[in-house]
């Protein structure tokens, strides 16, 4: 596929579920381009469209409305072209409890045409990529949360897609699997396999994606780079000091003004009336929570709610 032509591209796309008059707007005219290579991060709270956007592009729900194309591909009339080209890794696994990571990984194969001769040794080498290949002969059922991650993962890889749409991969795994399968992700991107990635943990989404979109009730809110999405609410009217000496020993504190330059003065002359030496002035530098505060009018106590109390 000519890489001139975004991996996948969506006009107006929207879901409602019901009837078009008063259903359920789960999909509000989503617009969005991903170019091919990049990992592009969905983010948002539980309820937002994720899932629900990553249904139409891969065929599971058709749009109400909208268009979109996958590959240079219309999404609805070239649907089973696109399905062959792209890997998809639900939030619950599709996988077989019954049968072996190993025949689940043929039988992955089997379905999207991989020939006979290239299953077993192509199996083989995902089972060693993915550090599964000591449960080759494991049911699925008796893997654990991380194993089965990583498994799903490597399914949808089988066939070779040019874009993988991973659905919250990470939630609910521990520390070591979550860290083992954004380590994945980034190999896929140095592959320069396409990943379009929802999740709504903040430091994955800064970690590991190129550009990220910010999801609230069904619309694009935002959508830059993790960098660009800070700048936009960056403080351009206050500094933070840090100061040496006093009562409290080494202190940050941050001082208001008009603008910066304002406020770096007024730093100054703080510090010398408190006979206090100056270590550093820098501009205030906004986390990508208080960008996601900002921008969605959410608080991140809703993000991490949906955390099951597991760290990332």
């Amino acid at each position: 596929m000519a890489e001139s032509v975004p991996a996948i591209e969506a006009t107006g796309l929207t879901k409602r579920y019901g009837s078009v008059q008063s259903g359920l707007l789960a999909v509000d005219h989503i617009g969005l381009t991903v170019q091919h290579g990049e990992v592009f991060g969905f983010l948002g709270p539980n309820g937002a469209g994720k899932t629900t956007t990553i249904r139409m592009l891969t065929g599971l729900a058709r749009p109400t409305s909208g268009q979109a194309r996958v590959l240079g591909l219309d999404l609805v009339r070239d649907l089973s072209r696109i399905k062959k080209q792209i890997g998809v890794v639900p939030e619950a696994s599709n996988l077989y409890d019954e049968l072996t990571a190993f025949d689940n990984l043929i039988f992955s194969m089997q379905l999207y045409g991989v020939p006979r001769g290239e299953r077993a040794g192509r199996a083989n080498a995902l089972l060693e990529r993915f550090r599964l290949a000591d449960k080759r002969d494991v049911p699925f059922a008796r893997l654990s949360r991380g194993m089965k991650r990583a498994l799903t993962i490597a399914a949808a890889l089988a066939h070779q897609p040019e874009i993988v749409f991973l659905d919250e991969p990470t939630t609910g795994l521990d520390v070591v699997s979550a860290r083992g399968l954004r380590q994945t992700i980034s190999g896929l991107r140095a592959q320069g396999v396409t990943v379009f990635l929802t999740t709504h943990y903040l430091e994955e989404a800064e970690r590991l994606c190129d550009r990220i979109a910010l999801l609230v009730r069904g619309r694009i809110v935002a959508l830059d780079t993790a960098d660009g999405l800070k700048a936009q609410v960056q403080d351009t009217t206050a500094v933070e000091v840090t100061l040496d000496g006093g009562p409290n020993g080494v202190e940050t504190r941050r001082v208001a003004g008009q603008d910066v330059e304002t406020a770096a003065r007024a730093a100054l002359a703080e510090a010398e009336r408190e006979d206090r030496r100056v270590l550093a002035i820098n501009t205030v530098r906004p986390t990508l929570e208080d960008a996601f505060v900002q921008l969605t009018g959410l608080s991140a106590d809703v993000m991490r709610a949906e955390r099951g109390g597991k760290g990332r």
